[in-house]
């Protein structure tokens, strides 16, 4: 699993780690991780090559400047640009100069120019994880001109100007082609809008590890977690003992979100799928294996968990449908129209579980913002949904973010933006429903069903897809990480 701390956290883990260690060794060990990733971005060719670093006035400059001096001892051409040469980190300023470097002020346009423009490589070391706010206007000029040169660029620790905590952007900021972070990730880095600007990530262990404690800020399933979590029928199994899902979605107007939402259950692994709704013949004759009837929910038959929403209008019979979901005592996922319909009083006073999977306009809505707003602080939002309605919250959009009250948030790796298209969340409302009838808690069963959906339309190429298509996918996708 992929972990990531906030800058309070990995600031006190760094500062146990410091008392234990002689000065500067950390510092010097995050350095060497640097220019070894640098090392790696020139195609290990140091030597003759040009490496300019943007230095600001805090640690993460004095990473910059003894990553350079390290290069610099390589026969690199290493020219730092100094954005506060007062307060530039006096071991660092010395290393490099001791090495060959060479230093210019930001305010000696034409040389710092010169320099960006000549560069093989650009390192970002402006500002730190503990920065707030946008990049000031002298910075924003030399990162412009850093991106005219064309060079790539690797940020240090975090690319400066983006949030480390939370993931915003709240003005100008780089774009990294890679980043190199330190001990621990930060959650910015996996969550948009600052992952777009992070690039690749590469990981450098200093040693924070036994500092930081077991639960993190935000994770990130991977792989092996998610083979773990997916339910397998034992022996004795049958299609009741594995889960019964029920369905309630569609509409005269909207059938196919009914088929849909079918169509992602059956792949969720399980025993069977009962739907109860209007769209009834257009699910049975798309999937005869479908427990069918046309009446309301409550009259269904048993379920393990129910997934309402999806293409369900907003008539009388729709509002019917959904109360009588809430009121049962099984975990309940709403989506889609459901969304609009749901009583907040009701949710949070439920007793079983309650999954609610907006996109960024219908999260707006239930928290009373804009939906600019949702997008620019996407994991504020998660936790603020998951806090006030008392569920775990699956936002989904560029970056899938679980939210859930006592529990880390969880960013969904495996996104991609051919995913947004019609129906595509029907058919992971009805994938995450299966694995809440599976017996996955709420949190498990979303970070899962995300990371399976994503999977899925990755399988399927950069291409245009269709959200069936996802669906049809995930049945070879769960072989696949079932194995291994």
């Amino acid at each position: 699993m992929r972990t990531a701390y906030s800058v309070e956290t990995v600031r006190a883990a760094e500062r146990e780690l410091m008392a234990a260690l002689p000065a500067g060794a950390l510092m010097q060990r995050a350095a060497a991780g640097l220019a070894a990733a640098c090392a790696d971005l020139l195609g290990r060719r140091v030597y003759g090559a040009r490496v300019a670093l943007l230095v600001g006035s805090g640690d993460n400059g004095g990473d910059a400047l003894y990553a350079g001096a390290r290069l610099a001892r390589r026969g690199a051409g290493v020219t730092a640009v100094l954005l506060a040469p007062d307060r530039a980190h006096a071991g660092g300023l010395r290393a490099l100069r001791a090495a060959g470097g060479r230093t210019v002020p930001a305010t000696d346009g034409p040389a710092a120019g010169r320099a960006l423009a000549r560069a093989h490589l650009v390192v970002d070391g402006i500002v730190g994880i503990g920065g707030r706010g946008g990049l000031r206007p002298d910075a924003q000029a030399l990162v412009r001109a850093a991106e005219d040169g064309g060079a790539p660029v690797v940020a240090v620790d975090l690319p400066s100007g983006v949030d480390a905590d939370s993931g915003e952007v709240r003005g100008a900021a780089v774009r990294a082609d890679a980043t190199v972070t330190f001990g621990t990730y930060k959650p910015g880095l996996l969550i948009d809008p600052a992952r777009e600007h992070a690039g690749a990530l590469r990981l450098v262990d200093i040693g924070l590890g036994s500092h930081l404690p077991d639960e993190p800020d935000v994770e990130a399933l991977q792989h092996a977690d998610v083979a773990a979590l997916l339910p397998r029928p034992a022996a004795e199994s049958d299609k009741y003992r594995r889960g019964v899902v029920g369905v309630v979605a569609g509409s005269a107007r909207y059938p196919g979100a009914a088929v849909l939402a079918v169509a992602g259950a059956l792949s969720g692994g399980a025993g069977a799928v009962r739907y109860a709704g209007p769209a009834a013949e257009a699910v049975i004759a798309r999937f005869p294996e479908s427990l069918v009837t046309t009446g309301p929910p409550s009259k269904a038959g048993r379920v393990q968990a129910w997934v309402a929403g999806p293409g369900l209008g907003d008539g009388a019979e729709a509002r019917q449908a959904l109360e009588d979901v809430l009121a049962s005592d099984v975990p309940v996922l709403i989506d889609a129209d459901g969304l609009r319909l749901l009583d907040p009083h009701t949710v949070r006073t439920r007793s079983a579980e309650t999954v609610l999977t907006p996109h960024a306009g219908e999260a707006a809505a239930l928290l009373g913002l804009s939906r600019e707003e949702v997008e620019a602080a996407r994991l504020p939002a998660a936790r603020e949904l998951a806090h006030r309605f008392g569920v775990t919250a699956l936002l989904k959009g560029s970056t899938t973010l679980i939210a859930s009250p006592a529990h880390p948030a969880r960013v969904n790796p495996t996104g991609t933006p051919w995913l947004a298209t019609a129906g595509s969340g029907d058919v992971l409302s009805g994938l995450t429903g299966s694995l809440l009838a599976a017996g996955l808690a709420g949190r498990d069963a979303a970070a899962v069903g995300a990371y399976l959906h994503g999977l899925a339309a990755r399988e399927l190429g950069a291409a245009p897809i269709t959200a069936l298509a996802v669906a049809e996918e995930l049945r070879g996708v769960w072989q696949d990480v079932s194995a291994g």
